[in-house]
C-alpha cells in the first residue's frame, strides 16, 4: 500500500468599507460553482444559486507548475523561491491545471500583485496548511473575478487559481484575502 500526499487550496475573501463595516457578496452554493467551473452557464439568482454573504469561500485549484514548485520546496531541488504573492484580476475562463498566469491579472486600482503574510494554520493536523493574506486598499471601481498564488512579484509560478462570481469593490475598500494550501 502506498500513501499519496495532496494539497488542495482555497481563498477566502472579505470586503470591507471605508468605515470598516463588511460589504456583503454574492456567494454562489457549492453546487452551483461546479456547474459553472464545468461551463454551464447559470443565471446569479439570489437564493436559488447563492446568497448574500460576509465571507465568500472559493475552492482553488493548483495547477501542475504549482504541484511541481510544492515538490521543488520539498525537496530543495531548483529551489523555487516561497508562495507568497496575491494576485487578483477579471478573467472569466475557468481555471485550468495548465495555467500558468491569471487571465486578466489586474495592475491598478490598488489591487496589484502584492506579497502577503505567510503563517501555518491547522485544518485537520497540527500546521497542515500554509496560509498567505493579503489586505489590498482599493482605489477605484473593479469586478473582482479571479485570484491566484504565486511565488514572484511578476512573472513567477502560478501554484493555483479559481475563477468566482464578481467580488465588486470600490475605492475606500479593503480586499481581504486569505489564500491556504493544505495538505494532507
Amino acid at each position: 500500500m502506498t500513501d499519496t500526499m495532496k494539497a488542495k487550496g482555497s481563498f477566502e475573501i472579505k470586503v470591507l468599507r471605508k468605515d470598516g463595516s463588511i460589504r456583503r457578496q454574492f456567494a454562489e452554493w457549492s453546487w452551483a460553482a461546479k456547474l459553472r467551473k464545468i461551463g454551464m452557464a447559470l443565471p446569479r439568482l439570489m437564493f436559488v444559486t447563492g446568497r448574500m454573504a460576509d465571507l465568500v469561500a472559493v475552492g482553488n485549484l493548483v495547477t501542475n507548475a504549482g504541484l511541481a514548485g510544492i515538490a521543488g520546496r520539498i525537496g530543495a531541488s531548483g529551489a523555487p523561491a516561497a508562495f507568497d504573492y496575491i494576485a487578483t484580476g477579471t478573467g472569466a475562463t475557468a481555471a485550468n491545471v495548465a495555467d500558468t498566469t491569471l487571465q486578466t491579472e489586474l495592475a491598478a486600482s490598488g489591487l496589484t500583485r502584492a506579497q502577503g503574510t505567510v503563517s501555518l494554520v491547522t485544518t485537520t493536523q497540527t500546521n497542515d496548511t500554509a496560509k498567505c493574506s493579503k489586505t489590498f486598499s482599493v482605489t477605484g471601481t473593479v469586478a473582482v473575478t479571479e485570484c491566484g498564488l504565486l511565488n514572484a512579484s511578476s512573472s513567477g509560478t502560478l501554484l493555483g487559481r479559481n475563477v468566482f462570481s464578481a467580488i465588486n469593490v470600490v475605492s475606500g475598500d479593503s480586499l481581504q484575502i486569505d489564500y491556504k494550501v493544505a495538505v494532507s
